[in-house]
């Protein structure tokens, strides 16, 4: 396996470096509320960092996600470039491709997606069912739903019976959307739910590794500059130990998501590789959110210490990803009954 990214991929996680760093600010993100920022979904779009990820694959986006993650920018980039770009690409008919994957790059479309969506029904297309808290709902034009068969369908929000926001423990922009007979749009085959599943499980771990890493650079920069009793606390051994398990943590959700990402793009078997990071990204990411409100002591408790939005998007990813015990019971029934998907093929 190599990690090494490719030109292209440095390009561009160089480039959503700079432009999270620049405009995703502490003074924008509370400016923004819990909603999302339209400049700066605007100007990643603009530079051409959604459409880059046809090019760049899922290990390119994982990339993206780490640094949109740092700074825990308020944008449906994850979204749509899974349920959207990246399952268009895999999945979509030639003439779903042409219509809608400009308007993805672009940002005119915003795809979020409902996978799984407990309690949805199809018949004929239509589709009945209630989601109470899909990401970035406010934001997407289109929802990629899976039914209770595990089957894709993409729904025009316009179309949905309701529409109306939730509040989540991160501001992810989320709603609560009803189908009653809503039209649906199918989308892929066989193995085409299994392989979006994972490739989302793989792009969130990724996010995730970005929030701890920021988390983890905001305690770093605190406890260096924070002195007691004439010392800075980073140099006291209790610190240094918290902070490094919170490192060691951070590196395994990196590296799983980055193989995960790194086997999609080569076509080889992924699921478990994709469960491995979501359990990483779930329990050791809770973990790593935990340390860095803790090593920042009474600022830590602050709800307006940009600290504490790390805290909540950690612990909002822990939750979306399933959490650690649900994870791992399907990571160990996945070992069992073998790898059932390579690259959204049916496989033995």
């Amino acid at each position: 396996m190599d990690f090494t990214p490719t030109e292209e991929q440095a390009a561009a996680a160089e480039l959503a470096a700079r432009i999270f760093g620049d405009l995703s600010t502490h003074e924008r993100l509370t400016a923004a509320g819990t909603g999302s920022d339209a400049g700066l979904w605007k100007e990643l779009c603009s530079a051409g960092l959604v459409a880059a990820v046809a090019d760049t694959g899922l290990l390119g986006l994982v990339l993206l996600l780490e640094e949109q993650g740092r700074t825990t920018a308020q944008v449906p980039f994850a979204v749509s470039c899974v349920y959207g770009l990246l399952a268009l690409t895999a999945h979509g008919s030639p003439e779903q491709r042409e219509r809608l994957l400009p308007g993805i790059a672009d940002g005119t479309v915003v795809v979020t997606g409902a996978v799984p969506g407990p309690g949805v029904r199809s018949v004929s297309g239509a589709l009945t069912g209630v989601l109470p808290a899909v990401p970035w709902l406010r934001d997407a034009t289109h929802v990629l739903v899976a039914d209770d068969r595990r089957e894709l369908w993409l729904v025009r929000v316009a179309e949905a019976a309701a529409s109306e926001p939730v509040e989540l423990t991160a501001p992810w922009s989320a709603g609560r959307l009803t189908l009653e007979g809503t039209p649906g749009e199918a989308l892929g085959g066989p193995g085409a739910y299994e392989d979006l599943l994972a490739t989302a499980r793989t792009a969130f771990a990724g996010l995730q590794a970005g929030v701890c890493a920021g988390s983890l650079a905001r305690a770093v920069e605190h406890t260096n500059a924070r002195e007691q009793f004439g010392r800075p606390l980073a140099a006291r051994q209790g610190v240094q130990l918290r902070a490094a398990d919170a490192y060691m943590d951070t590196e395994a959700i990196r590296v799983t998501a980055y193989e995960a990402a790194w086997r999609r793009d080569e076509g080889l078997p992924y699921v478990t590789h994709a469960l491995t990071a979501a359990w990483w990204a779930s329990e050791a990411g809770q973990r790593v959110v935990h340390t860095g409100q803790h090593l920042h002591g009474g600022a830590g408790a602050d709800l307006e210490h940009p600290v504490h939005r790390h805290f909540l998007w950690g612990r909002q990813l822990d939750a979306y990803l399933g959490g650690g015990g649900e994870v791992l019971q399907e990571l160990g029934e996945a070992i069992v009954n073998g790898e059932p998907i390579v690259n959204g093929e049916a496989g033995t």
